[in-house]
């Protein structure tokens, strides 16, 4: 009994030495760490490719919208104005089982998250938005997400209908405006670029990401 308390607290000295020393002091010492918000759908997932995709085998007979055609965030509404029942056709197409899934990555986003994943003090994030329709969807994501990304990732998925109340240094997003309940969000939103918004007129109050070949590393940067 004697020499088990002298074994525990020749432990407890050299796990308090270890604490104090400067080397241990200098790796708790890491520095602000950044929290990155990166959108799913349009920014590391081809939603905008792979709904013209599904559309055009589903109704071929239909009149359909290029994605050199493309206005506005939301694509039923631009089918709706082409015609009325389109709307509903579109809509079908993102409510249908394995869409989500079969969604093929954006050019260079999956090498780009996973590389920003092990940048010193950097937090990612996939935060998106999950539809209302909910059958197939969240399910989908996730095995997205563990499919391109690992089952690592799985940890920092983050599934809100509101993008407001996430707390976060940057957002990354192709929705042009993002609102909430939270009229002041954390984060700095950078719209990144896409077919629907990539006519929209250049902000001097918003950055831009052009692609996941741009300087994704210097938007970071400029937020340490």
């Amino acid at each position: 009994m004697a020499l088990h308390l002298q074994r525990t607290a020749r432990l407890l000295l050299l796990l308090r030495g270890s604490a104090l020393s400067p080397r241990s002091c200098g790796k708790m010492s890491t520095g602000t760490r950044l929290r990155v918000l990166l959108d799913m759908d349009g920014v590391i997932a081809d939603f905008e490719g792979g709904l013209l995709k599904k559309y055009r085998q589903r109704y071929p007979n239909e009149p359909y919208i290029s994605l050199e055609e493309r206005r506005g965030f939301w694509v039923s509404t631009q089918y709706g104005e082409l015609r009325e029942d389109l709307c509903d056709k579109a809509i079908s197409i993102w409510e249908s089982k394995n869409f989500f899934m079969d969604l093929d990555p954006l050019p260079g986003s999956v090498e780009a998250v996973k590389e920003m994943a092990k940048m010193k003090n950097t937090d990612v994030f996939i935060c998106t938005s999950p539809i209302k329709h909910y059958a197939h969807c969240p399910y989908e994501k996730y095995a997205w997400v563990e499919r391109h990304l690992g089952p690592d990732f799985l940890e920092k998925v983050i599934l809100t209908r509101d993008k407001t109340v996430v707390s976060g240094d940057i957002l990354i997003d192709d929705k042009p405006d993002i609102l909430g309940v939270e009229p002041n969000p954390s984060w700095e939103h950078v719209l990144f670029t896409a077919c629907h918004n990539k006519h929209l007129p250049a902000s001097t109050t918003q950055r831009r990401l052009l692609s996941w070949a741009d300087d994704w590393r210097g938007v970071l940067d400029g937020k340490r």
